[in-house]
Formats: structure tokens, C-alpha cells, sequence
């Protein structure tokens, strides 16, 4: 029985070919009654037929696995793709960044971090990025929608995964997080097994750096850094050197 929740599971988002087999390894660490109770239930979310949505890229040419916390509290921004809000659909507006952008406060601080990581605005003296900042910035050259975003960091070889796939309106997430930890070794343990190139960890927040101390984790390289959430992300150096390299903001990305 188990075996075909997690096959179904798999079928309904999507997931690409080259992790049916990691997954499915991953998927059998986890309590099966909760895995069937997932299966069953759909008021928590993504939802079965987006749990695993971000496995939808291959395995092949993932260069990163970046660990968001957990899905997004709303059934119209929780899409199984980590920090993707899908509630949100332009970048910007005539005030700077888009009022769907400004209300997701991650989602905002990552736009900030990467705008002054490729040197397309400064702070000010105190510090912040105010909306005008953005305002002035010629963005003819740049990607406008939150979906091209994605496609870029998908391009530039991201998986994003929330560390707890699962948000249940009965349950804390940390609480929520236990029945994933051996899920998340073990995956780490399975693409240990079919790559000799590993991709790098990017660890944001508390409940992701809990991996740091899962014993397959330490064959990977690592970065870590603050949930986005918080404001300090947007001047983190660790954080604008990475950004600087990938340059997402280019339509040339798309």
C-alpha cells in the first residue's frame, strides 16, 4: 500500500523521471500512516498534487538544492516550490517593486539582495532600499515576472525544496518537520549514489540548517545564510557574492 501512495504521490506532481527512484528511496523513511494520511487529505497544503513539484526539473543538471521551511501559509501562493509564491505574478510596478512582491516579505528581500548584488541600485545611507530606489531603475533589460524568475534560477541549475513539504493546519511546523528529517537524509544519501559531482546545499533559515547536522548532509558543500524573511538577508556578503554570480535578473536569463 505504501508503495503505491508514494508512486501516486510522485504521479500527481509531475516529478522528473531521473528522481523517481531517489524519491521513492526517501519516501519509504517516512511513517507511512502519516504518508497515507497525506494522501488522503487535501486541507493542508501544497496538497498531494503539488508536494513534490519542485523535483520536476532533472537531477542531471541541478547544481543547487536550496532548503526553503516549509510551504507557504495560502492555498493560492503554496505551489511545492520553495520561496515561489504563485499568488504573485508581476515583478515591478511604477512604484518600484510590485505590491504582490512587497506583501511577500521573503520573496522581496531576495528581489533586494539580487538588484544590489548585480549593481543595479545602492542603499542609502541608513542603509535601506526604499521603493523610490527601484522606481528609477530602467528595467527594460529585465525579467518581469515572478514565473521567469523561477525559470531562471531553474536554468542556472536550483532545486527548490522546502525542508517540511508539508504544511498541516493542525500541526506546528516544527512539529511537521520530524516526519521529514529521515526523508531529507536519506534523499541527500541517494544522490550520493548516482552523482560523483554534488550539487551545493543553500541553506536558508532554522528549520533548513537543521540538515547541517544529518549525517549525509556532510558530503555536500554547503552555504548558509538567514531565512530571507529577515532584513539582514538583504546585505548578507555571503549572500550578494552568491547572487553576483548567478545574475537572475537578465531577460537574457529566459
Amino acid at each position: 500500500m505504501t508503495d503505491k501512495i508514494i508512486s501516486q504521490l510522485l504521479e500527481s506532481s509531475a516529478v522528473h523521471d531521473e528522481w523517481i527512484k531517489p524519491l521513492t528511496n526517501a519516501l519509504l523513511t517516512v511513517d507511512s500512516a502519516y504518508l497515507k494520511n497525506l494522501f488522503e487529505e487535501s486541507n493542508w497544503l501544497p496538497g498531494p498534487e503539488k508536494i513534490f513539484a519542485a523535483f520536476q526539473r532533472d537531477l542531471s543538471h541541478c547544481e543547487y538544492i536550496l532548503f526553503g521551511e516549509s510551504p507557504y501559509p495560502r492555498a493560492e501562493s503554496a505551489n511545492g516550490i520553495a520561496f515561489y509564491d504563485a499568488a504573485v505574478t508581476d515583478l515591478w510596478s511604477e512604484t518600484g517593486l510590485s505590491k504582490g512582491v512587497n506583501k511577500a516579505t521573503s520573496l522581496r528581500n531576495i528581489m533586494k539582495t539580487a538588484l544590489l548584488a548585480e549593481g543595479l541600485i545602492e542603499t542609502q545611507a541608513d542603509g535601506k532600499i526604499p521603493q523610490s530606489t527601484i522606481a528609477r531603475l530602467n528595467k527594460q533589460n529585465l525579467i518581469q515576472n515572478i514565473g521567469q524568475f523561477f525559470l531562471a534560477l531553474r536554468q542556472k541549475g536550483f532545486l527548490l525544496l522546502n525542508a517540511t513539504p508539508a504544511l498541516h493546519p493542525d500541526r506546528k511546523p516544527l512539529k511537521e518537520a520530524r516526519y521529514w528529517s529521515g526523508f531529507v537524509n536519506q534523499l541527500l544519501t541517494e544522490i550520493q549514489q548516482v552523482r560523483k559531482d554534488l550539487p551545493t546545499l543553500v541553506l536558508w533559515g532554522q528549520i533548513a540548517q537543521q540538515i547541517d547536522s544529518m549525517p549525509a548532509s556532510s558530503a555536500f558543500p554547503i552555504i548558509r545564510c538567514e531565512h530571507p524573511y529577515n532584513i539582514s538577508f538583504i546585505t548578507n556578503k555571503t549572500m550578494l557574492q552568491f547572487f553576483k554570480q548567478l545574475k537572475l535578473l537578465s531577460s537574457k536569463n529566459i
